[in-house]
């Protein structure tokens, strides 16, 4: 198992595919975009299936969600879900996506194995999203929505980032739009996490704010904590249901005493944190003909010394080097 000294085992990993993006969103990257990882330090296609046969089949790991940067822009990406369904036992397996690919790849993904996805999307307002991404492809988002819908990736959950000034006031309008389209939606508060590190707490949407603003339209009944676990969301049912909205706290109710998380970066790096600003190097063990068992006890060394907690309510804290485009969501 990838246990630490918590008492904490992870069983979902996240594997981030690639460090480019379509999109600029402002909480993200700059206008000009980042310094691109250099092709050959990215992990191959076959290096990505071994590492998460590894985990699979060595270190307990249960579920699989594929990220990036945006993971559609991957070439080799219906191959690798193609061949991670393959293994036994087979994870459950989900992306984190822009959507903007979507309508192109969402049966393909499907019939190669994929189970669900996470489609990002922060307002409904084609003024706003051009803004707020510095891209005009709303419409390509909600195109791709559909056709995820319409292949069966399911269930479509939206994950959305409330930014003051911009679509602070879009929280009622969103989870309409989500219940009346079938897809779950969910709140996320902004992290310390963008390249320009101009995060500042004062000027974050909290989860309060969010869910007085939802209340001003929906009855929330809390799903009951008992349900949560070590998912990151806390729900709420929307109206006496079916339908169900989340809000991640990661700011002002943090969940680290439950994350059950282990990160693999586009160039193979082992992250046990979001928030590290440590990194354990599996790229060098694979290129050097390491043995499936030495890459399971680096892999095992570096999740043992995963600390208590993100330390966001630590004065002294530091934002990661990598922006979330660099680490995957």
């Amino acid at each position: 198992m990838l246990i630490d000294t918590y008492g904490r085992v992870a069983t979902d990993l996240r594997v981030s595919l690639t460090d480019r993006c379509n999109l600029r969103c402002t909480y993200c990257m700059p206008e000009e975009g980042l310094q691109w990882l250099a092709k050959p330090d990215l992990l191959t296609d076959d290096e990505i299936v071994r590492l998460i046969d590894i985990a699979v089949t060595s270190l307990g790991i249960e579920e699989v969600r594929f990220t990036g940067g945006e993971p559609l822009l991957r070439p080799g990406l219906v191959g690798i879900v193609e061949r991670v369904a393959a293994l036994e036992p087979r994870p459950q397996m989900s992306l984190t996506t822009n959507g903007i690919g979507l309508k192109r790849t969402a049966a393909a993904l499907k019939k190669a194995g994929l189970d669900r996805v996470n489609v990002s999307l922060d307002t409904l307002r084609p003024d706003v999203f051009k803004t707020l991404t510095r891209r005009d492809r709303l419409k390509d988002v909600l195109a791709g929505l559909e056709a995820a819908h319409d292949a069966g990736l399911t269930p479509v959950k939206i994950n959305s980032v409330l930014m003051p000034g911009l679509n602070a006031d879009e929280a009622p309008d969103l989870l309409a739009w989500a219940v009346e389209q079938d897809y779950e939606l969910r709140f996320i508060e902004q992290m310390p996490l963008d390249a320009q590190h101009g995060w500042t707490r004062e000027g974050m949407v909290t989860a309060g704010d969010i869910l007085a603003s939802l209340r001003t339209r929906f009855e929330l009944t809390p799903e009951g904590s008992d349900e949560r676990g070590s998912a990151p969301a806390e729900r709420w049912i929307v109206d006496g249901g079916p339908h169900r909205v989340g809000v991640i706290a990661s700011v002002t109710r943090p969940f680290c005493g439950a994350c059950d998380r282990t990160r693999l970066t586009a160039d193979g790096q082992i992250r046990n944190c979001l928030f590290a600003r440590e990194e354990t190097s599996l790229r060098a063990a694979l290129r050097s003909d390491a043995p499936d068992e030495e890459i399971a006890r680096i892999w095992r060394l570096a999740m043992w010394g995963k600390k208590a907690g993100s330390g966001l309510d630590d004065p002294s804290f530091l934002q990661p080097d990598r922006p979330m485009s660099a680490i995957g969501g």
